[in-house]
């Protein structure tokens, strides 16, 4: 689960961080460095005992209705949503019960945010068009809660706050977790049953390793791949760069210079995209035309052995828009 998208995120949160705190001790960050990855994955599996927590809350719900329509000799209230196949089987599921038990963890702690959640659930249009149907097949089970997933779990504040209280990490996580989440409610099985696999903290140790190296490459060449931001921003101050635009741009170059088979435009577009999320509305385009034109030096000098397109219309390396010179 933990992929390279995530990994460089929490480096650049991390090296920032680093920093910042003035401790400087590289060991004590790399372990709160796969602390916070770490953190992510708990909040994977948190989430996916969410829907699992709201199955609950709706058999408890049932129970009154079909108490209440026992003493008044009405017909008795629908099962489907309460025991939807697909909510079942990941109740059942081994992984996750065995991750819940290990970390302790549980959403009997807030129970108010679950009744309002299953109440919200229940006055969807999603919810009464599922119930509606006669038809009832594991596939329409598993599609409804990943309608309702996307509908009212993924963009929802009370549930941001609750996370927020419980880890300062998951809100930051939140965003890219659930397309985990949802990844996983899609690939599911119900011929698998509690034996389904979830997905796996990292695809493979070469993730993990990635990880580390890059961590350490930033920060042990940070001296090096500053003097190439610098001599890249020759028509600019580069002590008036945003602090948060030199971290990105440090660990894009440690992810150039260290990994050989990371194509060059990767790198830039990835750690474009972060700065766009994580430093000034400006820091998009002026970190890709910065990175464009060290890579491009470093090739030409024959310090990074790679390839990269040439720009178009003839354009050279960057070295500051006009606006950003004169200012």
């Amino acid at each position: 689960m933990i992929n390279r998208e995530i990994i460089r995120i929490k480096t650049v949160q991390l090296t920032y961080a680093y920093y910042q705190n003035g401790n400087k001790n590289i060991e004590s960050a790399e372990k709160e460095l796969f602390f916070s990855l770490s953190k992510a994955y708990d909040l994977y599996n948190y989430l996916l005992a969410l829907i699992v927590a709201v199955t609950k809350e709706s058999r408890r719900h049932l129970e009154v209705a079909q108490a209440k329509a026992a003493r008044e000799g009405t017909e008795m209230p629908s099962q489907k949503f309460a025991y939807n196949k697909f909510a079942m089987q990941l109740e059942e599921n081994r992984m996750l019960n065995d991750f819940m038990e290990a970390q302790k963890k549980s959403w009997s702690t807030e129970p108010e945010f679950l009744r309002k959640l299953y109440l919200q659930i229940t006055e969807s249009q999603i919810y009464q068009e599922y119930m509606a149907e006669k038809e009832e097949t594991y596939a329409a089970d598993r599609e409804l809660w990943r309608k309702l997933y996307r509908t009212l779990i993924q963009d929802n504040e009370s549930l941001d706050a609750i996370l927020e209280e419980q880890s300062l990490y998951w809100n930051d996580d939140k965003e890219i977790v659930d397309t985990f989440v949802l990844k996983t409610i899609k690939r599911f099985d119900e011929k698998n049953g509690a034996r389904q696999e979830l997905l796996a903290e990292y695809d493979s140790e070469e993730d993990k390793d990635y990880a580390r190296k890059l961590f350490r490459s930033t920060i042990m060449n940070a001296d090096e791949y500053q003097r190439f931001m610098s001599e890249a921003s020759r028509n600019w101050d580069f002590n008036r760069l945003a602090y948060m635009d030199v971290v990105i741009m440090q660990i894009a170059i440690a992810e150039m210079m260290t990994f050989p088979s990371i194509p060059v435009s990767v790198s830039i577009n990835e750690f474009v995209d972060i700065a766009k999320l994580y430093s000034t509305p400006r820091s998009g385009s002026y970190i890709n035309g910065m990175l464009d034109g060290i890579a491009r030096h470093l090739i030409k000098s024959g310090r990074l052995l790679k390839s990269i397109d040439e720009p178009r219309s003839g354009k050279k390396g960057f070295v500051g828009t006009e606006a950003e010179k004169k200012e």
